[in-house]
């Protein structure tokens, strides 16, 4: 894919650590002591090459690395609706799929995203996601990414993030820069 070089920074696993296999989805174990390549650091995680397979490992396992775990996200007590989305957007551009190195935003992979404050001041999101490719092994990957990186915001107590495929993604959703680092501007 032009625009886009992998790195390949080499580690040894300091401890065992979780790992999702790509495309495929499936979780695996990697151990303590296993050597490989950092190919990809986008987002607060990790994808890597091990044994001639790729794996991404989540930010909260960033130690095994030997890497710094992703930063604690602040917001302000007097925080607007409006101040939080904005955090919700920027946190979905970290979110990244493993094989290619565009954030969903970005890749046009995010449909919807709406906020509701509820009596006690919390806040619940809502996001509609869709995929490249409908069959992709990811789809549940990107969705608890998704999830899970919403609900890293103070506040956001529940993270509904949706999988849908209507209407079906195509390159023209992609940004400007996504075009332009997947080569296809």
């Amino acid at each position: 894919m032009s625009g886009f070089s992998l790195s390949s920074e080499p580690f040894t696993l300091l401890r065992d650590c979780n790992a999702v296999m790509v495309p495929q989805g499936e979780v695996i174990t990697l151990p303590a002591g296993q050597i490989g390549y950092i190919t990809q650091a986008l987002g607060g995680s990790f994808t890597v090459y091990v044994d001639g397979n790729l794996f991404r490992i989540a930010g909260d396992d960033a130690d095994a690395l030997g890497k710094p775990p992703p930063e604690a996200i602040e917001v302000a007590a007097d925080a607007t609706n409006e101040d939080v989305e904005k955090l919700a957007w920027d946190q979905l551009r970290t979110v990244f799929d493993p094989e290619i190195p565009v954030n969903v935003v970005d890749l046009g992979l995010v449909y919807d995203l709406s906020l509701e404050q509820t009596a006690e001041g919390d806040r619940k999101v809502y996001v509609k996601l869709t995929l490249t490719a409908p069959g992709c092994g990811m789809g549940d990957i990107l969705v608890d990414d998704a999830r899970t990186k919403l609900e890293m915001i103070p506040t956001i107590i529940e993270a509904d993030v949706d999988l849908v495929f209507d209407p079906p993604w195509s390159h023209s959703m992609m940004s400007d820069a996504a075009k332009l680092e997947t080569g296809m501007l």
